[in-house]
């Protein structure tokens, strides 16, 4: 498992909707679908994360690991189920 820094950002479309990715990513490369899906994003915060981490809503481990798969992760509201990865 792998540590990087990455930003948060807040879906102003989907409530209780944020995007992880890492610091050196240009949100505009992910997927269409995700960004469609989103709409307009704003950053929220920077993180170190790395497996000893511990997040409120999301398991660090899968954060890394979704991150290193797809490139990003999105964290939505407990109980959404529409899942991982989207259609880009």
């Amino acid at each position: 498992m792998f540590a990087c820094r990455v930003n948060i950002y807040k879906s102003l479309r989907q409530f209780d909707y944020y995007l992880y990715v890492e610091q050196e990513q240009d949100i505009e490369s992910l997927p269409e679908g995700l960004l469609q899906l989103l709409g307009r994003l704003v950053k929220v915060m920077e993180l170190e994360l790395h497996p000893g981490r511990r997040l409120a809503q999301a398991d660090v481990c899968e954060v890394l690991a979704r991150i290193q798969a797809d490139g990003y992760y999105l964290q939505m509201p407990p109980g959404d189920s529409r899942g991982r990865p989207l259609p880009g």
